[in-house]
């Protein structure tokens, strides 16, 4: 059989021991009776089939018991969050208690950058990558306003080179150590979204540290997509959302990490809400806040459970499949037999704009067409 046949093609799916997966999800239809060819996973992620039967429990609930479903049942809304925190830890790397779904992407940004950027008159800048998503763009650039600076002096752009596509490593540890005096925060993608270039984190949180800047990561087209390991690595805080490669549903709720050597200290401002609040005490109703010493405790107002419900869904399925590196095993198959699917039938009429190298890629294919 020849590798560049659809016969071949075939045959690596049916030996494929992730194949049965493709039952746990629906996949929408070109015409009755055949499925399409979904390759939006990285603007957003296929239902799972099994989000409607546990959404339809929580409706039930609310249906039958109303507010004593916040108690009640063997998924009660008042600690709904902890019973994804388990599947949340072991995707991005981290301790339980240090991540959180919560609010949305940007929200969680904003939050955060409350509690880690704190410019001064010596340190006031923001080191991001100049082709970011426009959200994190506008996000550091207003923090950067509200604070009194001026975003052409506070914002440095990291850029690749004339004429490529991808941000060399080096590019990145340069710009670090030339304004290593006046560093205040690193805000840089896990996963480029155009290109699919996966930055080098833990070389990045190393960098940063040493220079005393804080570092933090949009994992938005990472988390689900690599392998991750924000606690080892000491990144201190990152933001991601759902509903790509988490396959939780049109603006799903997202996720915040935040290290844990920062929940002891008392000089970090954040912007406070209730469901931050000491569990023990939270409905005693005091004006006295009592921060929950985990990342739970930047959170501002309980969660919409109809959105969790799916968020676990997908991670259920996560867990069953043995988790990201297992899966990312078999990304790497899938895309470098795509790879040569594409030098082999497309030669000359695309450039392939992600990196070649698997460490340096996501589970994305970013293409040119050439102008002939």
């Amino acid at each position: 059989m020849m590798k560049g046949t659809l016969e071949f093609a075939k045959s690596l799916d049916q030996s494929d021991e992730f194949a049965k997966f493709r039952n746990d999800f629906h996949l929408p239809e070109v015409a009755p009776g055949e499925k399409e060819v979904y390759l939006c996973g990285n603007s957003l992620g296929l239902q799972p089939k099994r989000a409607s039967q546990i959404l339809n429990e929580e409706m039930e609930k609310w249906a039958t018991v109303g507010v004593k479903g916040h108690f009640q049942g063997s998924r009660p809304w008042m600690p709904f969050h902890k019973f994804l925190q388990k599947d949340l830890s072991q995707i991005v790397g981290a301790m339980e208690r240090e991540v959180v779904p919560m609010n949305s992407l940007t929200t969680n940004l904003h939050l955060l950058m409350v509690s880690f950027y704190r410019p001064n008159a010596k340190r006031h800048k923001i080191l991001i990558e100049e082709h970011a998503f426009p959200s994190d763009y506008f996000a550091v650039e207003s923090q950067i306003k509200f604070h009194g600076y001026d975003p052409e002096k506070s914002i440095i752009r990291l850029k690749p080179e004339p004429g490529d596509e991808i941000i060399r490593h080096e590019k990145t540890l340069q710009l670090i150590e030339e304004h290593k005096d006046e560093l205040a925060l690193i805000l840089l993608p896990g996963v480029q979204y155009y290109t699919g270039q996966v930055f080098e984190m833990h070389s990045i949180v190393e960098a940063g540290h040493k220079v005393g800047a804080i570092v933090g990561f949009d994992l938005a087209h990472a988390v689900g997509n690599v392998e991750l390991s924000l606690h080892d690595w000491g990144v201190d805080f990152a933001v991601w959302c759902h509903y790509k490669y988490l396959n939780s549903g049109p603006g799903a709720i997202g996720g915040c990490f935040i290290h844990e050597k920062h929940y002891q200290n008392k000089d970090i401002p954040r912007f406070t809400g209730w469901w931050g609040h000491n569990q023990e005490t939270r409905f005693q109703m005091e004006n006295s806040f009592d921060p929950i010493l985990s990342a739970e405790g930047w959170q501002l107002s309980n969660p919409p459970i109809v959105s969790l419900a799916c968020i676990k869904a997908s991670l259920e399925v996560f867990s069953e499949a043995g988790g990201v590196k297992r899966l990312r095993t078999k990304a790497i198959k899938q895309f470098e037999y795509l790879d040569f699917l594409l030098e082999s039938k497309l030669s000359g009429l695309i450039d392939v704009i992600t990196p070649k190298q698997a460490k340096s890629r996501g589970c994305q294919h970013s293409i040119r067409i050439r102008n002939l």
